[in-house]
């Protein structure tokens, strides 16, 4: 008896090359379609817009802002935190954020949390075609010179790292993806990389 597929193997599987589009270096996947393809599969899926204390749709630390959302396919949800942003994908001033700046974010945010489900990861990935769909690779021609050694990088300091800003939505999927390694040990390994302020490491520890 054949195992029956996961809902990420259901759904990584999907190609949705056709319903992506370039922007400022970006790809984008289509909300509706995206939300439509994952009903089309399982009825049930439902997704959730996460309100600050106030009541509104998007979270700030009092200089810029962020949205967070989740989606539940058979009773796993898995959340996503995207910063509000402009056209150039810069962090907006939360007194100049608007509530189509906030729609707009909102739309990706729950994109991005469905291709955690497995729609349309590989794209986020830098993948050009989902699991099970074989591509040819051309073989790279062998170098007439070997290429010289590259001196090793100096070692970077800390990053500082701010809610909303450039390194956020980052930081925060690899908070959710690793949290059973538990707040100690998730702090330590971003502080060998950021430096977090007080609010920063609040935030941390609520999505865990």
């Amino acid at each position: 008896m054949s195992k029956s597929k996961s809902v990420f193997e259901t759904l990584n599987s999907i190609n949705v090359n056709d319903k992506v589009e370039k922007k400022n270096n970006l790809t984008y996947l289509s909300w509706a379609w995206a939300w439509a393809e994952v009903k089309k599969h399982y009825p049930s899926a439902t997704y959730t817009i996460y309100e600050d204390i106030n009541g509104m749709f998007y979270h700030t630390d009092g200089r810029s802002a962020w949205v967070k959302t989740g989606v539940t396919i058979e009773g796993q949800e898995h959340i996503e935190y995207l910063p509000v942003m402009d056209f150039r994908n810069n962090s907006i001033l939360v007194d100049k954020i608007t509530s189509v700046d906030v729609n707009k974010t909102i739309q990706r945010s729950l994109t991005k949390a469905i291709a955690r489900q497995g729609l349309g990861l590989y794209v986020y990935a830098g993948e050009d075609l989902p699991n099970g769909e074989s591509k040819v690779v051309a073989k790279k021609p062998t170098p007439k010179k070997p290429t010289p050694k590259k001196p090793a990088p100096k070692k970077p300091t800390n990053i500082v790292l701010n809610v909303g800003d450039d390194n956020w939505d980052k930081v925060m999927k690899y908070v959710i993806d690793n949290k059973e390694l538990g707040l100690k040990t998730i702090g330590e390994n971003l502080l060998k990389k950021y430096s977090m302020t007080g609010v920063v490491k609040k935030e941390i520890a609520k999505a865990l």
